[in-house]
């Protein structure tokens, strides 16, 4: 009995120590599992500002980061940091990039209305001018053109045409949905794309009732974003006047345009004017582009509309001079 007793007495308190030491093995569970939830929550939380970020920038995850760390996890401030970081570094190798040749680029056509304007953006390679990142600095700069035209406020009794330079250009404002000027713009797509750029120029027509303005785009290709922007290497913006609307004006105006492209007349001349000598530089004494067996001036005169100027752009012609000289 006292065997027995004793026996029963050890597993008693062996059964009673494993149950503690189980206990006790346990007794962190509890604790562990209260605080994993909000854990992986706030990762979760992290990663997707992470990602919103990176997909509203297109700046890489690394900068991504730190942009949210410097920021406190705020999505707009660390959207404005990264700008700003941005064009610090733009800025930066646009001056180490400065006075590298900028022969190849695009030209940008915009129509609004009774405004067309008409945009020269250069950069070092015609491989940087297929990319989108140009290709949208180039849009920019033609909505701010247009902008600025639009902004003028003249009462036209005939065609108005103007031009911007360089700087003068640099200096127009962004855009309502973009901060600062263009030429800020400008550091941004340098500092992305690792070339030179410039804003080399512009060209604006408004013209009242009774004028129409014909255009025309060689090598063309739309916009990525903007449907009335055409994209391509030579522009050419014809400035008509007629007594009547037209349904074929546009085709008219595109035959026109593109006879000002490919024949590169330095003025409009007369319809009395001969063929041959210095009229070969004047537009309307030319052979037809697109029939030689005629002069311009004979194809336009039964069409019942007037030629009274035009505007032509071939991307990098200054470059291309002044390296020859």
């Amino acid at each position: 009995m006292s065997l027995l007793r004793s026996l029963r007495v050890f597993l008693v308190a062996r059964t009673g120590s494993h149950s503690a030491g189980s206990l006790l093995r346990q007794s962190p569970q509890p604790r562990h599992t209260l605080h994993a939830g909000p854990r992986l929550s706030a990762s979760a939380s992290r990663k997707e500002l992470l990602m919103k970020l990176r997909r509203n920038t297109g700046y890489s995850f690394v900068n991504c980061k730190k942009a949210l760390e410097t920021c406190g996890g705020d999505l707009k401030q660390a959207e404005i940091w990264l700008h700003k970081q941005a064009q610090k570094e733009g800025w930066s190798k646009a001056a180490k990039l400065q006075g590298r040749k900028t022969k190849e680029g695009l030209i940008g056509l915009l129509q609004e209305g009774n405004t067309t304007v008409l945009v020269e953006v250069n950069c070092e390679t015609d491989f940087v001018s297929r990319n989108l990142k140009f290709q949208q600095l180039v849009q920019q700069v033609a909505l701010g053109t247009m902008m600025y035209c639009q902004s003028l406020k003249d009462q036209l009794s005939t065609y108005s045409k103007g031009f911007l330079n360089s700087s003068e250009l640099s200096g127009l404002p962004a855009g309502p949905d973009r901060d600062g000027s263009l030429k800020d713009q400008l550091a941004l797509a340098i500092g992305k794309l690792g070339e030179n750029m410039t804003l080399k120029r512009a060209a604006w027509v408004k013209v009242p009732s009774g004028f129409y303005v014909g255009s025309y785009v060689h090598g063309a290709m739309q916009s990525p974003s903007l449907h009335n922007l055409v994209l391509g290497k030579y522009g050419a913006l014809v400035i008509c006047e007629t007594s009547e609307q037209k349904t074929n004006l546009e085709d008219i105006g595109r035959r026109l345009g593109q006879h000002v492209v490919g024949m590169a007349p330095l003025s409009v001349g007369s319809l009395d004017d001969e063929p041959g000598g210095e009229a070969e530089t004047k537009m309307l004494s030319q052979p037809y582009l697109l029939d030689p067996s005629i002069t311009l001036g004979q194809y336009v005169q039964p069409q019942g509309v007037s030629v009274v100027d035009f505007v032509r752009f071939e991307c990098g012609e200054g470059e291309e001079a002044a390296e020859t000289e």
